[in-house]
């Protein structure tokens, strides 16, 4: 059984602290703890830096609820405003003895500080103060040109409506928040900054004023920012193009020592993520790329005019594990970027679990949004497995990864057969040569498992040369393997995808296919045969095509968990396979220009498309541009050339930019709208803004999480092109009824609203259906999806009592009177000692397997460490395919943890144990764990025993008596469907 990468993982979400709220648990449906900091003490914090974030608006917010959404911050004018906050921050912290080491007062209201145990106690206790969030780790995401593909290019393309590539974003700044930037790339090349204000004739052209770069925007506003000097970086490295250079470092500079850093200290890129995705959303025109000896013609951004202002904020260590970039960090770097007043921010930053839309990130994102400015952020890399997205905040764009036609090689076999992948360098045939797997030419040091997968020196040279070798994926880098090959003397090598995966075209250091099954299988057994030859050529000579888009495999999908599923994300599709931009030549095999995947490279496309869109409108606010790319989206299929139905994959679809800037009707919001909905899902905003249904928020989209019966939502939609409009409705198994059915605009910017009447008909309990929602007027589609999931009960999933004997009480609505209630357990397993290492590789994790069947009711595991000074977390996961399928990291930073699943589906589920640091003086953490599986029993009690109506609210009692002490006990109540609550006693 294959176990993930949990231990970083788990070090990426240390401190990590998430609130949620959640109705009844559908069948299978696990209902953990939230993962915090790595160590415990009677406060139940953990002593560290902070991030405290206050409930007065920031000046971003402060300003648009004065002037208006999507104006720009007057930082100068807002002087007395920021004095007000910064003053209000030093009486909180000087209140519990805390020393500020940064405060936030532009897109976010709080400050940084270093807090013992006791101070974040009484701070998450003061009034007026928001969230307490340990500053996290936060980790970069990692036709054949997509711009091609996009239709930007050519005679009829989006470029040549906007007057050309010289025009495709002018007037726009792109704001990039990433690992920095290479300056001396070709593809941001352009005239040094002069002194000489603009004309009439270029009236956009950015200048400098002393050391202040000033540019005039097309919304008629101003952008100034600076290029920062520091480690091989000068002031004048920055030019027309590149117009702004800032790093931001205190807390990651603070963390890591010198002799751990991999990086400059300076806007300069140290690995090249930033580069890249800089160089997809603005890059210039028409730059010629060599890689690899081979021509891969021109590339261009997507929106080659605009500017782009870099804000570094994520760096590289020597250990993996320690780049990234601190929260403290990248909120002041966003604070800086809606200072210097960018139009677009572009965030290809995320976690493996959702981040809360209390977050501080997210926050200041809203702030950001409240600016007037698009936020485009990668959804995330975790795929395919379900709810594994991040920023699924409603004010940003979360953009997932697709496919566009791939760089193809083509594998010849001495046998006839043909085997297409994909390939960047494979740019002439190699001739027929032998083939084998990289076990029959190992050296006699290396093992068959290290060999097969072509570790470094695990190939003997004198076996290796002038040989094709295939090699498994997995376990050690895929360019790493070719690198082994070139020192061994092969002259090619086959990639190989033992299980179906997505394949990429890397720069690889000799010629190379990337496969997957099932014609990966078929080579790896031609292989071990005697007197096996293949030829490599470029490519696709087989009759078996691709099609795309297709979801790539890693991109994250939903439902969003911090919404309950009421917001749909990702919101859309763009290409994040096999991208070509530019990288920093050292950390790249000294090439300019590589070809990365992730859906940090698609959200660069999305963040381009708003650069376009703004400079064409640039008065709209980011979410009628984000309206715009969602309603004219495309489908995107599978990979039999069906459309992909699934809309947790891709949201509202393909970006199709030939249609986005003639969307018709818009669905438009603001802040009100964002902190209405955050009241919504249970967060006190302090801002007086009444809460509304999160299935109400005016999104393109409709998500209902749990529907009981019906349920109706509104939403509003204002006129781009006037006109008449009519409504269409279909969710299969349901009755959708659009109230008006027909919306006459008579001028445009007129807003109108109507509801949509969903009602449960033959759809199942607890299965997602979905369909779309379509205006058709005036020669526009306007088309939004829908989905619903049906349930037969609402009711907490998890409630808690106390005591030998006792009782607890909560609030269910079921949508048919008389159904049974009934109820599981209570069991009390034995406490099982055990023991983990800090550090231990994810195969020594200790490992806690449950066979479910179809009577178990619900599973729970609880951990407590002997030592009260411990740390544990536990990892849930579920058995799909022999793979270990993460469901969450449970944990709160303190020496015990509780994970459970209520109504699993049958199939082994289990935990793992883990711990990030050992108590003081030991080399292990030692605990007791205890496994509660619930199939049976009748020592809880249960009333009613039947619900007394429908769709009225109820109150259930579960009672005890005479349990055990010194552990707990789990019980179980259920509701139709095999949903229901798991009853925790203490």
């Amino acid at each position: 059984m294959n176990h993930p990468n949990l231990r970083r993982r788990a070090a990426l979400l240390a401190g990590a602290a998430l609130i949620t709220t959640a109705l009844v648990a559908p069948p299978g449906s696990a209902t953990p703890d939230a993962a915090a900091a790595p160590a415990v003490n009677r406060f139940g914090f953990a002593p560290g830096r902070y991030v405290v974030t206050l409930a007065d608006k920031p000046l971003a917010t402060h300003q648009a609820a004065l002037t208006g959404a999507g104006h720009k911050v007057d930082v100068t004018g807002g002087k007395a405003y920021r004095n007000y906050l910064t003053s209000k921050h030093e009486q909180v912290a000087a209140a519990v003895g805390a020393k500020i080491d940064h405060d936030y007062s532009v897109a976010l209201n709080g400050f940084a500080a270093a807090l013992t145990s006791k101070q974040v106690n009484e701070l998450s206790k003061t009034p007026g103060v928001v969230s307490v969030v340990p500053d996290q780790l936060h980790h970069a995401l990692d036709d054949r040109n997509p711009t091609d593909f996009l239709k930007l290019s050519g005679a009829t393309g989006v470029w040549n409506k906007l007057g050309g590539t010289a025009n495709a974003g002018k007037g726009v700044v792109v704001g990039v928040v990433d690992t920095g930037i290479w300056p001396e790339s070709a593809s941001l090349s352009g005239p040094k900054l002069g002194t000489e204000p603009p004309t009439a004739a270029d009236p956009y052209r950015p200048y400098l004023s002393g050391s202040t770069t000033v540019m005039q925007k097309a919304d008629g506003r101003t952008f100034t920012g600076s290029c920062e000097a520091g480690q091989d970086f000068t002031a004048d490295l920055c030019n027309t193009k590149l117009i702004s250079a800032k790093y931001f470092g205190d807390g990651w500079l603070g963390l890591i020592p010198p002799e751990r850093r991999a990086d400059y200290v300076s806007p300069r890129d140290g690995e090249g993520h930033g580069t890249h995705t800089a160089t997809t959303a603005a890059g210039k025109a028409d730059v010629d790329v060599v890689l690899g000896g081979r021509d891969l013609g021109t590339v261009t951004g997507v929106a080659p005019a605009a500017k782009i202002a870099v804000y570094k904020a994520l760096w590289s260590g020597k250990n993996a594990n320690d780049s990234g970039g601190l929260t403290s960090d990248i909120v002041s770097a966003i604070d800086q970027a809606v200072a210097d007043g960018v139009d677009v921010i572009n965030y290809s930053v995320g976690s493996t679990i959702e981040s809360p839309a209390t977050d501080p990130i997210q926050l200041a994102f809203l702030s950001a949004a409240s600016a007037g400015i698009f936020v485009s952020a990668a959804g995330g890399n975790s795929g395919p497995d379900a709810s594994t997205l991040d920023n699924t905040s409603p004010w940003v764009t979360t953009v997932g990864a697709s496919t566009v036609a791939p760089w193809n090689g083509t594998v010849v076999l001495g046998n006839g057969q043909k085997y297409a992948g994909v390939s960047t360098t494979v740019s002439t045939a190699t001739g027929s040569k032998p083939l084998v797997n990289g076990i029959a030419v190992k050296n006699a040091g290396a093992s068959d498992a290290d060999a097969l997968i072509c570790l470094a020196n695990t190939l003997d040279p004198a076996k290796t040369a002038g040989k094709i070798v295939a090699c498994d994926r997995g376990i050690s880098a895929r360019v790493d393997k070719s690198a082994e090959v070139q020192r061994a003397g092969g002259v090619g090598m086959v990639l190989l995808n033992l299980f179906d995966q997505d394949v990429v075209g890397d720069s690889h250091a000799v010629p190379t296919v990337h496969l997957n099954t099932p014609g990966a299988l078929s080579v790896r057994s031609y292989a071990a045969q005697a007197g096996a030859t293949a030829e490599l050529v470029p490519g696709n000579t087989t009759t078996t095509t691709t099609p795309y888009p297709q979801m790539a495999d890693f991109s994250s999908r939903g439902p969003s968990l911090s919404s309950n599923g009421n917001l749909l994300k990702p919101d859309l599709a763009a290409p994040g396979v096999n991208v070509l931009a530019a990288v920093a030549p050292p950390t790249n095999g000294g090439q300019s220009y590589a070809f990365l995947s992730g859906t940090s490279m698609a959200a660069p496309h999305v963040a381009g498309l708003a650069a376009l869109y703004l400079s064409q409108h640039p008065d709209w606010s980011p979410m009628a541009v984000k309206s715009a790319l969602m309603t004219t989206a495309g489908n995107v299929l599978t990979s039999t050339g069906a459309v992909d139905t699934n809309p947790f994959d891709a949201g509202a679809g393909e970006v199709q930019p030939s249609k986005m800037l003639d969307p018709g009707l818009v669905y438009d919001s603001r802040d009100t709208d964002w902190l209405g909905y955050l009241e919504g899902t249970g967060v006190n905003t302090g801002t007086g803004v009444p809460a509304i249904n999160p299935s109400d928020y005016n999104a393109p989209s409709i998500s209902v999480g749990q529907l009981l019966g019906t349920q109706t939502v509104t939403r509003r939609v204002t006129a781009v092109t006037p006109g008449l409009y009519r409504a269409t409705a279909s969710v299969p198994g349901m009755k959708a009824v659009v109230t008006p059915s027909v919306l006459n605009f008579s001028k445009a910017g007129e807003t109108k609203s109507f509801t949509v009447k969903l009602t449960l008909d033959t759809a199942d309990s607890g299965t997602t259906t979905n369909g779309w929602l379509t205006w058709q007027g005036a020669g526009k589609t306007v088309r939004s999806p829908i989905v619903v999931v049906p349930t037969s009960v609402l009711a907490p999933t998890a409630v808690s009592g106390t005591g030998a004997s006792g009782s607890v009480s909560f609030t269910a609505t079921v949508g048919k009177a008389g159904v049974p209630i009934r109820s599981y357990g209570v069991v009390s397993a034995p406490l099982v000692p055990g023991a983990v290492a800090a550090g231990a590789a994810d195969a020594d994790l200790p490992d806690y397997p449950v066979t479910v069947t179809s009577q178990t009711k619900a599973v729970q595991w609880n951990i407590k460490t002997v030592d009260p000074a411990g740390s544990i977390w536990l990892v849930l996961y579920k058995v799909v395919n022999g793979q270990m399928q993460l469901q969450s990291f449970v944990g709160d930073g303190s020496n015990q943890a509780s994970a459970s699943v209520a109504g699993p589906t049958p199939g082994v589920w289990g935990v793992l144990a883990i711990t990030l640091s050992n108590p003081p003086g030991a080399s292990t953490t030692e605990y007791t764990i205890q496994t509660n599986v619930v199939t049976g029993g009748s020592s809880l009690k249960v009333t009613p025993s039947s619900a007394p109506g429908a769709f009225k609210p109820f109150q259930v009692t579960a009672s005890w008596s005479s349990l055990p002490t010194g552990k707990r006990s789990t019980g179980f109540i259920e509701f139709p469907n095999r949903a229901g609550t798991v009853v925790t006693i203490n």
